[in-house]
């Protein structure tokens, strides 16, 4: 095991914080990755309970499709077949004053090889409308309004 699995997950809420408190605004990326039966993706992280959406930090400079097409492959082994659509643009206030996070619809894609780094316990296909009972709150909304069960809002 290397130094990084086992320091990486004690280290990364002070980074978290000293981020937030660097950086006027934050930008995040996740994606509604959908198989040809419907299924979605959704990752278990090592460092926060429930299941996710797969996705993550936009680094400064890096063009919002690209730290998708970075976040989707490191997290959830999924390489982008064709450019994803933009589902949403969310403000996430209430856990981070200016963070907001765009989410994409991925249907086109392929699998590839990932090393998680210990950041990902599991990844899983769910169908959206039988999600696992700790799906995280913000996950089950995507999907609702994903499956137009509810309406689109704009706060995460």
């Amino acid at each position: 095991m290397s130094w990084k699995r086992c320091i990486e997950p004690a280290v990364r809420p002070i980074m978290h914080s000293w981020w937030r408190w660097n950086r006027g605004m934050t930008l995040g990326v996740r994606g509604i990755v959908v198989d040809t039966a419907g299924q979605v993706a959704l990752v278990r992280h090592t460092y926060v309970a429930g299941w996710h959406l797969p996705g993550g930090g936009v680094e400064r400079g890096e063009p919002a499709h690209f730290a998708l097409q970075r976040e989707l492959a490191e997290e959830a082994g999924v390489a982008l077949a064709r450019p994803a659509r933009l589902f949403g643009v969310y403000s996430n206030e209430r856990r981070f004053r200016g963070d907001h996070i765009l989410v994409y619809v991925v249907r086109h894609w392929r699998p590839c090889e990932t090393d998680h780094e210990g950041e990902i316990e599991a990844v899983h296909w769910f169908a959206p409308q039988d999600l696992p009972a700790d799906a995280t709150p913000a996950t089950q909304r995507r999907l609702a309004e994903f499956l137009e069960i509810r309406a689109v809002s704009e706060e995460w």
